[in-house]
């Protein structure tokens, strides 16, 4: 195996300081365009989000090569953050996909020079079905900038190319500005966490935002005991039920305490003729409903403890569930 810091494949004289030097001055240069793109942001960007905001149906996000990749990217960032959208292929929409725009929709349209020839029967269609065309490009001087009702300029900013031909600065402004759109729109929309989770079942999201009652152990599964009980019958629930702990509640069903197997050792000499009242250790550490997934695998860290009840969220006494460690575990925490 050849040593990596050599740069055995380098066909010119560079080393490694050189090398990181090229990479730095690429992102530095991106970095000054978005900044500048920040700077510059101005009405425009107000009446594009207004107009999305407006339309009942979606936002068609549209464009060609390295543009075409990113529009696939903002559509899907839209509808990750509850806009519905779609991607639609320049190079398919002459073969039928056109028909994927509807007369409620936006075209949202990426093209950097604004001249792209494919777009035009696109940006046609779309005067046809008078829905309203917002475009993302560098020249105000362009076909597209004069077809669309709004068009959001990228900052005049030479490509990180050397030879200025590869999209690479112009690229990343407008994923940036998609990424603004899209956030915007979520904020004003006051999309939550929980509208999320809708969209994000899956993946390390989704488990960012499960909250416990989505798969907490309750009803009968429950291992509830009265301050009255018998140890013996505590001991009982306690094995039947296999948590460790038992929960011990009033009538009402309000948490009075809790007997895990560690008060039992605590009070292995009086056993025979306690209650579980005598036993129980009262204020114990409790869950809420709403609490995320996350948070309870802290707090039962943290305690070193293996088990929480959780209480229900209106009077935070009455017990509606418990969860496991194990069942954190499971889900993929940890």
């Amino acid at each position: 195996m050849s040593d990596s810091t050599t740069f055995p494949s380098l066909a010119y004289s560079a080393g490694p300081d050189r090398v990181v030097a090229m990479g730095r001055a690429v992102i530095a240069a991106e970095a000054e365009a978005l900044w500048a793109l920040g700077n510059e942001l101005g009405p425009s960007f107000s009446h594009a989000i207004a107009t999305l905001q407006q339309i009942r149906g979606s936002v068609c996000v549209c464009g060609l090569g390295k543009s075409g990749h990113i529009a696939r990217k903002i559509a899907s960032t839209l509808a990750a953050t509850g806009t519905p959208s779609l991607f639609l292929h320049a190079g398919e929409a002459v073969h039928g996909d056109l028909g994927m725009l509807r007369e409620n929709d936006a075209l949202l349209i990426l093209s950097n020079s604004g001249s792209t020839l494919e777009l035009g029967t696109i940006v046609r269609h779309a005067g046809l079905l008078d829905i309203p065309i917002v475009a993302i490009t560098s020249s105000l001087a362009s076909r597209l900038a004069d077809a669309a009702e709004i068009c959001l300029l990228l900052a005049d900013r030479p490509e990180a190319c050397p030879h200025g031909s590869a999209p690479t600065t112009s690229a990343s402004m407008m994923l940036a500005l998609g990424d603004a759109l899209a956030i915007t729109l979520m904020k004003l929309k006051g999309t939550t966490a929980e509208d999320l989770l809708r969209l994000h079942p899956g993946g390390r999201l989704g488990l960012d935002l499960v909250t416990v009652e989505s798969f907490m152990h309750r009803g009968d599964e429950l291992p509830f005991v009265g301050p009255g009980d018998p140890m013996r019958s505590v001991i009982a629930t306690i094995g039947d039920k296999g948590f460790g702990v038992a929960a011990v509640v009033d009538e009402d069903g309000k948490l009075k305490g809790v007997i895990t197997d560690g008060d039992i050792r605590r009070h292995a000499g009086a056993l025979g003729a306690a209650i579980a009242s005598e036993v129980m250790t009262r204020d114990p550490h409790v869950l809420l409903e709403g609490m995320l997934a996350r948070d309870a695998l802290e707090i039962l860290s943290r305690s070193r403890i293996t088990s929480l009840l959780v209480m229900d969220a209106e009077t935070e006494r009455r017990v509606v569930g418990l969860v496991h460690i194990h069942d954190l575990l499971q889900l993929g925490l940890g």
